[in-house]
């Protein structure tokens, strides 16, 4: 059954709380949270754009307005325009994922119109399959911990769940959230959640910036998401505090998200910078 998200008076302003939305600046929260939806030009001037590759500005635009017949990823490639549809919860955290992470989603827009114009748009790639699973359900795992790291490998999801939160104290562990539908989801807390992560190895804690330019590179490069079987899914409702039903003591065990890892299945070796 197709998710649908709540309507915008049906969400308390105490959900943002949740941490699928720790990556809202305050004022994102705030146009969440406010009685009427934010407009497109509410969006633009909330961040200073990059160019697109074609040197124009990035910006937001209704998509009820476009009649160009362009392919999503061309429009944004070619013209800078990002289609967003108003009163829309999807589309407008896909805003705030461009605003936190401009050079990465730049990437990810490079790629796809590379493998449009070499397969057609009525084909898929590998990697534009890949991508997409990233752009809409991802998140980004920094981790510096061998034990948890393998325990992730085996989806031995109690030893690395009840692991994370000292992980994260002792600067091991960052986690971010990419993929917009995993925050629309979220909007729904008894949801279990499922992100399609890559991983980072590097012992430092690292910021958004950093993380963005690391991930585009690479992603420019065609170093990664080359294959939806390179992104490790991470039940994301085991990390305490994210789901309501957490402390319950047969948890891993009730919620079909906590799956046994599939026999042959392979994880690639995590990112270094």
């Amino acid at each position: 059954m197709r998710y649908r998200a709540p309507a915008r008076a049906e969400v308390p302003a105490s959900l943002f709380a949740h941490p699928a939305f720790d990556g809202l600046t305050e004022t994102q929260r705030g146009l969440c949270v406010q009685p009427h939806w934010p407009g497109i030009d509410d969006l633009n001037a909330l961040w200073s754009a990059p160019l697109s590759d074609a040197g124009v500005r990035l910006r937001f635009t209704a998509q009820e307005t476009l009649d160009d017949g362009l392919h999503y990823e061309r429009r944004i490639h070619d013209h800078g325009l990002i289609a967003t549809r108003g009163d829309n919860w999807h589309d407008l955290f896909n805003a705030f994922v461009w605003m936190r992470f401009p050079a990465l989603k730049a990437a990810l827009n490079r790629r796809q119109v590379e493998d449009l114009a070499r397969v057609g748009a009525s084909r898929r790639t590998r990697g534009q399959s890949a991508m997409t699973h990233f752009d809409e359900a991802g998140a980004i795992v920094r981790l510096d911990d061998e034990r948890l790291l393998s325990a992730w490998d085996a989806h031995d999801w109690p030893t690395l769940f009840r692991g994370w939160q000292a992980a994260e104290r002792r600067g091991a562990l960052q986690c971010w959230v990419f993929g917009h539908a995993l925050m629309e989801h979220a909007l729904t807390p008894a949801i279990a959640l499922v992100a399609k992560a890559l991983v980072i190895a590097h012992p430092a804690p690292m910021d958004a910036a950093q993380l963005d330019a690391l991930l585009a590179a690479h992603v420019s490069a065609g170093l990664c998401l080359n294959d939806p079987q390179e992104l490790r899914p991470i039940p994301l409702s085991g990390v305490p505090g994210w789901h309501p039903e957490h402390g319950h003591p047969d948890f891993f065990q009730r919620l079909p998200c906590f799956r046994p890892k599939r026999e042959g299945r392979l994880y690639p070796a995590p990112i270094r910078p």
